[in-house]
Order: C-alpha cells, then sequence, then structure tokens
C-alpha cells in the first residue's frame, strides 16, 4: 500500500459518516478491473462502482481526503454504468453467439467429415478434354485436370478457376461436393481432376470461354501447402522484383507471364512460317565458338578441353558459310554477351533470330525485313490464342503501317539537334558519334513510327559490314526500330571482297587467322549478300507492352542472376 492510500484510510473528511457496504474511488491510483472498492483497493472510477458494486453510497479521494460523491457526479456515474452495462450485456451476446456458432462449426465439420465422395458410376463416362477445346464439348460429360487458379467458397457453393496451360475454366462445386471436409483443404495451386457437364453461362453472366464445368465429381492430386507456405504467401502482388525472379518457377503461373510466354511461343511460330514462305532454311549452328562476332569484351570464355572458347555472340558467320551450301538460311538460337548493362533492354542470354541471304541488294534486304515483321504480327493477332493475348496485354498496340520510314544516320544527328537531344558527353551530336538507348528512344518515340535507321559510320559497325558506294564513310547498315521498345533488330549488308574483309580485320585488331572458314567465303565464289539480327525479347517486349526485355524470357540471365 502506498503512502498516499495510508495517509487517505485516516483522512475521511470531518463529520464524514461511512456507512456500511460503501465503496471507495481513487482516480489516481484505483482500479476497476482488479479493485474491490475498499480504501486498501479503491476503484478507479466512480462509473465503475456504481456497474460494479450497485451502491450510491460512493466516496471519492480529493485534495488527500475522501468525500462524499457529488449529485452531479454521481448522475454521470450513473449514466456510465448504464453504458457498462449494456457493453457487459454485448459481450456475453458476443461470447454466447461465438459459442454458438463454434458448436454449429464443429457439428458442421463432423458432418463434413461423414461425407465421402464418390463418382456416380451412373453417368456417362468422361472424355478427357484440355481446356482449350471446351467449346466443342459443350452439354457433355468430360473430366479436366490442372490448378486450383482461384478459389471461391460460399455458403454451399464453392467456385474454382481451373488453370490447365491451355486456358482458364471456371467450376461449379455444389452440395455435398462443396460440403465435405476434403473441399474445405483446397487450396491454390493445388492440383485436381475435376468431372462434370460444360454448360454455357445464362445471358448476362461471363466466364472464360463462355462456359462453366458443373462438377459431379474431383479427386485431388497433389495438395498445395496452406499457411505460410501458401502460394499467395511466395507470390505476393507487393513482393519485391528481385524475390520475384528467385521464384520465377512459380511466379510464371501468373495470368501476364504467362500470357507473354504464350505469345512468344505464337511468334516463334510465325516467324518460322514467314521464313518457310520466303523460302529460307532453318540451321542451327553451333554455341561453343573461338571467334568473335561484336567485339572481344563482351565474351563469355571457358576452358574447351584445354583450349580457350567462348560463348557465341552471334551465329551470323556460320550462317553466311551455309548460304552456298543450302540457300538463304536462319537459326533461332540462344546468344550470350557478357555486357556488365542494367538497362530494361538487355539481357545476358537471349534468343536470337538470325539470318544471311544470298544475292541481295541493300533495298532487298530492307524491303525483306519490312515484310517479315509486318507478316509476323499479322500471324500473331490472328492466332487464336496469341490475338487475344496481345489485345489483352497491349491494348493500344498498333499494327506497323508499310512503308517504314527510311532515316539515315546523318538525318538522325540533325533530328536529335535540332530538338536539343545532346550526345552522351551532354554536346550536341557529331558524325561518328553513337547514339545512345536513351536518345535513340526519345526520337523513335517522339516519331512515333517504326523507322528504318540506316547507313551508320563504318568506326562505330562491326568489321564484316560493306561500305556504300556513294560514301565510304558510311556502312550498308540497319537498326530497326519501334516506338516504346528501341532497336529490335540490326542488320547490313556483308563485305564480299576478300582484300576489304582483311582491312576490316586489321581495322578492328583481329587476327584473321582463326577465321580462316570464313574468310573462305570469298575466296571460293564470293557473291553479294546481307544478313540480320532480331532479338526475341525486345520484339515480345514491343508486342506486349512490357517495360522490360525480362519480362519477356522464362529465366531471364543478366549482371548478377544465374538463377533460378
Amino acid at each position: 500500500m502506498s503512502l498516499e492510500e495510508k495517509v487517505a484510510q485516516l483522512k475521511i473528511a470531518e463529520g464524514v459518516q461511512v456507512p456500511a457496504g460503501a465503496v471507495f474511488v481513487n482516480e489516481v491510483t484505483g482500479q476497476d478491473t482488479e479493485g474491490y472498492g475498499s480504501q486498501e483497493k479503491p476503484f478507479q472510477t466512480p462509473a465503475y462502482a456504481v456497474f460494479k458494486a450497485g451502491t450510491e453510497e460512493i466516496f471519492v479521494l480529493k485534495d488527500g481526503q475522501y468525500e462524499k460523491i457529488s449529485a452531479s457526479a454521481l448522475k454521470k456515474a450513473k449514466k456510465g454504468a448504464d453504458g457498462l452495462v449494456k457493453k457487459a450485456e454485448k459481450a456475453i451476446k458476443a461470447a454466447e453467439q461465438l459459442a454458438q456458432r463454434e458448436a454449429e462449426e464443429a457439428k458442421r465439420l463432423e458432418a463434413a467429415k461423414q461425407i465421402v465422395i464418390t463418382e456416380d458410376k451412373s453417368l456417362p463416362e468422361a472424355q478427357k478434354i484440355k481446356i482449350l477445346k471446351g467449346a466443342e464439348f459443350r452439354e457433355k460429360r468430360v473430366v479436366t485436370q490442372g490448378w486450383i487458379h482461384r478459389l471461391r467458397v460460399q455458403k454451399g457453393l464453392v467456385f474454382i478457376v481451373l488453370r490447365d496451360g491451355t486456358g482458364y475454366l471456371q467450376c461449379v462445386l455444389s452440395g455435398d461436393l462443396a460440403n465435405a471436409h476434403q473441399t474445405s483443404t483446397l487450396t491454390r495451386e493445388t492440383t485436381v481432376a475435376l468431372y462434370g457437364t460444360l454448360k454455357e453461362v445464362p445471358e448476362g453472366k461471363s466466364a472464360p470461354g463462355g462456359h462453366e464445368l458443373v462438377v459431379d465429381y474431383y479427386e485431388i492430386i497433389g495438395l498445395a501447402p496452406h499457411g505460410d507456405d501458401a502460394f499467395s504467401n511466395k507470390i505476393a502482388e507487393d513482393t519485391d522484383p528481385s524475390i520475384l525472379l528467385d521464384q520465377r518457377h512459380l511466379a510464371l503461373r501468373g495470368e501476364s507471364l504467362s500470357a507473354v510466354m504464350k505469345v512468344r511461343a505464337a511468334f516463334l511460330k510465325a516467324i518460322r512460317q514467314c521464313y518457310e514462305e520466303e523460302g529460307i532454311l532453318e540451321a542451327t549452328p553451333p554455341c561453343m565458338v573461338q571467334t568473335q562476332v561484336e567485339g572481344g569484351s563482351t565474351l563469355f570464355s571457358f576452358d574447351y578441353y584445354g583450349e580457350e572458347a567462348y560463348l557465341t555472340q552471334s551465329s551470323q558467320l556460320y550462317l553466311e558459310t551455309l548460304v552456298p551450301a543450302l540457300g538463304d538460311v536462319y537459326c533461332v538460337q540462344e546468344s550470350f554477351r557478357a555486357e556488365k548493362s542494367h538497362t530494361r533492354r538487355h539481357l545476358s542470354e537471349y534468343t536470337h533470330i538470325e539470318a544471311e541471304l544470298g544475292f541481295v541488294t541493300f533495298d532487298d534486304l530492307l524491303a525483306h525485313l519490312e515484310r517479315l515483321l509486318c507478316n509476323t504480327v499479322d500471324k500473331i493477332l490472328a492466332d487464336p490464342v496469341a490475338g487475344p493475348l496481345v489485345k489483352q496485354l497491349n491494348p493500344n498496340f498498333k499494327v506497323p503501317a508499310r512503308p517504314f520510314k527510311r532515316m539515315q544516320y546523318i538525318e538522325a544527328l540533325e533530328w536529335l539537334n535540332e530538338h536539343g537531344i545532346p550526345n552522351e558527353e551532354g554536346e550536341k551530336f557529331k558524325f561518328g558519334d553513337d547514339i545512345a538507348e536513351a536518345a535513340e528512344r526519345k526520337m523513335v518515340d517522339t516519331i512515333g513510327v517504326p523507322i528504318l535507321l540506316t547507313r551508320f559510320p563504318l568506326e562505330i559497325k562491326s568489321f564484316y559490314m560493306k561500305k556504300c558506294h556513294d560514301d565510304p564513310r558510311v556502312t550498308e547498315s540497319v537498326d530497326v526500330l519501334m516506338p516504346n521498345v528501341g532497336e529490335i533488330t540490326g542488320g547490313s549488308m556483308r563485305i564480299d571482297d576478300h582484300d576489304e574483309l582483311l582491312e576490316g580485320f586489321k581495322r578492328e585488331n583481329i587476327d584473321p587467322a582463326p577465321y580462316y572458314w570464313f574468310s573462305d567465303q570469298r575466296k571460293y565464289g564470293t557473291f553479294p549478300h546481307g544478313g540480320y539480327g532480331l532479338g526475341t525479347e525486345r520484339i515480345l517486349a514491343w508486342l506486349c507492352d512490357r517495360y522490360t526485355v525480362r519480362d519477356c524470357s522464362l529465366y531471364p540471365r543478366f549482371t548478377g542472376r544465374c538463377k533460378p
């Protein structure tokens, strides 16, 4: 007991009679929840004293001595006590309701455990289908297998959006199927086989494919974790991008990333079809090489049985050797660049589509590129799966109009200087400057149409590019620039004169000896030819309106990232 309380016990105001059953209130040291209302353990508030003790004989400590509560304070205390009574009644009612709900839940759970999910063998045999083909099986009993993409539980009903990789299917469980204990264990990404009848959704309702599966039986194939290990905790909307890359194997199941990958597949299919229509043959050059194509500083080197070798930067040189043997050729190969670049359009490993065409002029090459890109886009948009996905991912996508705008390098410098866009040194552009990504993007985004940027200076291009006949300072070279992404394709006519090729090697300080097989093309039946390389991920970033090419690669590789 504090000194103050001991003094207070002795200091009841003179002339004040304390009747039996009186309670005491000390607003400083008293406690409502643990007090008894005695002088030793007083209450803290008059309202609680009225509520707990049910008396009006209340003494309040004031100025070091207990005095009987005033009439106005007692009135206020009674009002407060009424509120406490109502609060207590509400708490009792809530506790009773909780107990009732728990009892009902226990009863429901016990009933749910008694439900055994079995297949009704009197029903027609279910036909196994993929979701993509669902419309062909309406009003028929089917079975489809996949992963629970979304899950929603209502009283007596469970709604599942199933994903099987080919599409999404809305499924409805009712009756015992919805009420069974087994169903309450379902989680996102659980693998299931759902049996039922495909029904067209009523007018005014919507569902993927325009139909839903009315489930009559299901099986759990693989139950996904819940709690801390639940899928939603692994892949949350606000997850840090680096963590999402660590969990790429799960992030790929998301609607946007999986849609990009489906467009990617359609793009590769479409461009192969376009090459076939152009009479261009697919080849598969090696990825382990001992020569460079785009500069030695970006080579990944490794030990190859005691010899130094590299991962290829480009398949171009090998494709050139195939033209005399196979005619016009192309490849779809991985290329590797050890650039320590963190821009949104660079990867250390990317899918490189390259082609080499014989007996063409520079104008032929430009027309071919324009035709290839436009025809490929047309095929993608006409694809029943990829077309709608492009519109979903990129609602504002505009099909490039032909002909593309032609712009020479020197004209680009003039445009940049006129619009006050400086070079990397912060000065006006001058002949020989490389146009960096930011300036290039600003130009093409402002102009707003595809650009064939041509005739780059010799000193900023590769050793194999052919000089222009009318101006030997520049090359018959081209970059294809697209709004919102920048460069997606680079190409040129190739040097077809042996001595001129040797000059190119010398200019770049490259030993020509290891390139004997490449130089021989200029000895044994040289011919005019040109080629190019397309960055698959850059084209997808343009088609699907992705901010970075990393979103267009299955498992992106860049500086510091080589997992999973």
